[in-house]
């Protein structure tokens, strides 16, 4: 019947049937395997015959929570039947003293850069999870604060912006041939001149309109360098929002034929594309609190067999509106400890938070 509503009185109104679900679900997130009436019949809590918890079971199925993977076999719950666990009958655990220690330590700030900071909180986050975890860097409305431009070696040259809140972005840019000695002096002053407290894109606007306008007093190899320091920082992954990914290996442990590995493929290439960054970014700056996607239920991949859970982060510096600047998360199989790991990466999003004010 797979309908929503009709399942969720199922489980509200039957204590049995709740019973016997949540048995079925904690057998597959421990094992990822089938679980049989004969186990669930042993369970004291229960106390039913297995012909009675078969009964149980036959009408989760027909509510579109379980499922038979094979004939004779056990049931596996549907990925509606998980999501309706995690969201009403899945009790979530409290971080351990040993784990949230271990994310404090592995997320200290101290001596190092953003990106450092970014990079080693997926590290951590994967490693604790054994799961695939990612940062997403959403993107960025952070205003400028200065600009300059750094030689580097004929015809190459370092546009180095920097941003409200500590963010640095560098981007390489070509020199025009010919440009005067004091040229990438003056771009810089311009620009910093005329950008500080906009965004890349306001000032991308307002400096190409001077230009076009011959209201500059720069000439016309300057202008061109302004236009193209801008134009590449634009073009960045400060604008598009980046992705950080470590730990994919872990999800190699679940891969037990060629339809896994198929299905392992098309998530990792879905994972490469910028569609799914600038996706992750928004999911991330709407987000309340953290979020849980299940298998193809999943808005932003659609793709059966994996679960994601995400959290956003936070700017808490002291002059912000504790706006969203990005989020942290992990990938795995559907039967993925939930109990567990929500309170993992909810806490994991907490403390990078923290370490980057």
């Amino acid at each position: 019947m797979d309908d929503p509503n009709l399942s969720k009185e199922l489980l509200s109104g039957d204590e049995r049937a709740r019973s016997v679900m949540r048995g079925i679900v904690d057998g597959y997130l421990d094992s990822g395997q089938p679980v049989g009436s004969r186990v669930l019949s042993k369970n004291s809590e229960l106390g039913v015959s297995a012909a009675t918890v078969r009964n149980v079971m036959a009408d989760l199925e027909e509510a579109g929570l379980i499922f038979a993977p094979h004939t004779s076999a056990g049931r596996l719950p549907t990925e509606l039947g998980l999501r309706l666990f995690v969201d009403g009958l899945m009790e979530i655990g409290n971080l351990s003293h040993e784990d949230r220690s271990s994310i404090e330590a592995m997320n200290s700030s101290s001596g190092r850069s953003m990106d450092e900071v970014l990079s080693e909180a997926t590290s951590a986050l994967a490693g604790l999870t054994h799961a695939a975890a990612l940062v997403v860097t959403p993107k960025s409305e952070a205003s400028i604060r200065h600009i300059e431009f750094v030689s580097l070696s004929p015809g190459k040259a370092l546009v180095v912006l920097v941003f409200d809140g500590g963010q640095v972005e560098n981007r390489l840019i070509d020199v025009p041939p010919g440009l005067p000695l004091d040229g990438l002096s003056k771009a810089g002053n311009f620009l910093s001149a005329r950008t500080q407290g906009k965004t890349l894109r306001e000032a991308m606007m307002l400096v190409t309109a001077e230009i076009e306008a011959q209201r500059a007093e720069l000439d016309a190899l300057t202008a061109s360098l302004v236009e193209a320091g801008l134009a590449s920082s634009v073009g960045g992954s400060i604008s598009e929002g980046s992705l950080i990914l470590r730990g994919q290996s872990e999800l190699l442990g679940n891969v037990q034929g060629q339809e896994d590995i198929e299905r392992l493929k098309r998530l990792f290439a879905a994972l490469e594309t910028k569609e799914i960054v600038q996706k992750l970014a928004g999911q991330a700056h709407d987000a309340p609190g953290v979020q849980i996607f299940i298998g193809s239920q999943n808005e932003l991949f659609g793709l059966s067999g994996w679960s994601m859970i995400l959290a956003p982060y936070k700017d808490k510096s002291k002059n912000s509106d504790g706006q969203v600047i990005g989020a942290v998360g992990v990938i795995g199989p559907m039967h993925i400890n939930y109990g567990r790991v929500i309170p993992m990466v909810d806490y994991t999003a907490q403390v990078v938070a923290k370490a980057l004010t």
